[in-house]
């Protein structure tokens, strides 16, 4: 064999096509390059280990989950040495992180979904990458006798449109309005897509943007919207900005948590009081769909739960090593 491996054809987790996956290290992540297709490599990356850094919250212990999920779906497959989490508002700390793995090469992927303030800052900041006024910092860096890799955020991967576009026509098939003869077509509808929004960093809404004029493009929808909690258009102009009376949401955020929960319901018009009493009773605190402003309005769960999330991550990791070597 000459030091190939055995060769496998499986189908792409993203693009479903087949693809070759082996673990013969540089030649064949050379042939990928050149190949110009999905390319897999298997086990290239067992010595190796991944570091996923979480948002977290001291308010909602839901928040931690989906990175909790996707780090034990990815022990489960044996893709890295080592895996553990950390996270900006909880234990494990991002400073600490690092503390918790041993190997000698160690890729770090942001669950986040831009490229934004605190991937592009406090992140990086945090983990020793750049310094509090450095300007220009390399996404590689060689510390303590190892190796870091720093790699893009889950959110800005080109699959997140498909997840989208999931999100919004599972939220509106599996809640019918009972007064209406059928469920409206995507074309008789105005999407919505939710986000944070910041003003520390013009980069941050920049990957709801993008998907924005993504599924524009497509016309499958009316029309297509971002809206944000803390930029403008802020999320109550859901109701002007729609050219239909079909509005559909979807949030795009890790995970399901306070802002997803409590905050965007009332920001669409739910009564504080009405949403503390519906999550006091384990409800969810936006019925679909409702009636509001005249308007018919579903809201989907955040995408952080999506199953192809660890793909997303690996992909995220075969790219810093084709990058940073």
């Amino acid at each position: 064999m000459g030091g190939w491996q055995v060769l496998i054809l499986r189908p792409c987790p993203t693009s479903k096509r087949n693809f070759t996956s082996c673990g013969c290290g540089d030649r064949v992540q050379s042939a990928a390059l050149n190949a110009k297709v999905p390319i897999c490599l298997v086990n290239e990356f067992v010595d190796d280990a991944l570091l996923l850094v979480g948002h977290g919250s001291t308010l909602n212990a839901e928040s931690a989950g989906p990175t909790h999920l996707h780090a034990e779906a990815l022990r489960k497959r044996g893709a890295f040495a080592e895996v553990a989490v950390c996270f900006w508002k909880e234990q494990p700390v991002i400073s600490a992180g690092l503390r918790q793995l041993s190997a000698r090469r160690v890729f770090i992927v942001p669950l986040f979904i831009s490229d934004g303030y605190f991937t592009e800052q406090v992140i990086p900041r945090e983990l020793g990458f750049r310094g509090n006024g450095a300007g220009d910092w390399s996404r590689t860096l060689r510390q303590s006798g190892r190796t870091l890799h720093y790699c893009g955020p889950v959110g800005t991967h080109a699959s997140m449109t498909e997840v989208i576009l999931a999100r919004a026509a599972e939220v509106v098939q599996a809640n019918p309005d009972p007064a209406a003869a059928r469920s409206p077509l995507p074309t008789e509808c105005s999407l919505f897509i939710a986000g944070h929004g910041t003003g520390n960093n013009e980069n941050s809404r920049k990957a709801i943007e993008a998907q924005v004029a993504l599924i524009a493009s497509r016309n499958q929808y009316r029309d297509v919207h971002a809206i944000f909690m803390e930029e403008d258009p802020r999320i109550e102009a859901a109701y002007t900005l729609a050219r239909t009376d079909n509005v559909v949401i979807v949030p795009f955020f890790i995970a399901d948590g306070l802002h997803s929960y409590e905050d965007i319901p009332m920001m669409l018009g739910v009564p504080e009081v009405e949403v503390r009493a519906r999550l006091a009773r384990g409800e969810p605190t936006w019925r679909n769909p409702t009636r509001h402003r005249d308007k018919r309005v579903w809201y989907s769960r955040s995408i952080g739960d999506e199953p192809h999330l660890p793909d997303v991550i690996l992909e995220r990791v075969r790219e810093s090593a084709l990058q940073g070597g």
